[in-house]
């Protein structure tokens, strides 16, 4: 039921991020646009240079603002992630018991210890 349930997720989760390919790809181009725009802008000593990298850094804020469902496709490409994690998680509800007979003691020592 648990793997039904992690299928079905992981399922949506898949549809979200390749609807949203598209806005991921365009939010990082826009993105690395306006890193390297401000980073020109800061290097740039005349005041035309600094207008001009000004409106370039406007106009790349614009498209990457205009990307923002790519946030949802990014957020199931995180579900999607801590499926595949879930997924492979062979340690569900395994308890090990230790036969180490100073393992017990110690535990033992506790309880009394405790009352």
């Amino acid at each position: 039921m648990k793997k039904l349930g992690l299928l079905i997720a992981g399922g949506i989760a898949a549809m979200v991020l390749v609807s949203n390919l598209g806005p991921i790809v365009g939010l990082a181009v826009s993105a690395a646009i306006l890193y390297f725009v401000f980073k020109l802008f800061l290097k740039a000593e005349s005041t035309m240079a600094k207008i001009g990298y000004g409106i370039i850094g406007f106009i790349a804020l614009m498209a990457t603002a205009s990307n923002f469902p790519a946030i949802l496709g990014l957020a199931a490409a995180y579900v999607l992630y801590l499926v595949y994690k879930k997924w492979n998680d062979s340690s569900t509800n395994v308890i090990e018991e230790d036969n180490d007979p100073f393992a017990n003691f110690e535990k033992q020592w506790a309880e009394l210890n405790r009352n």
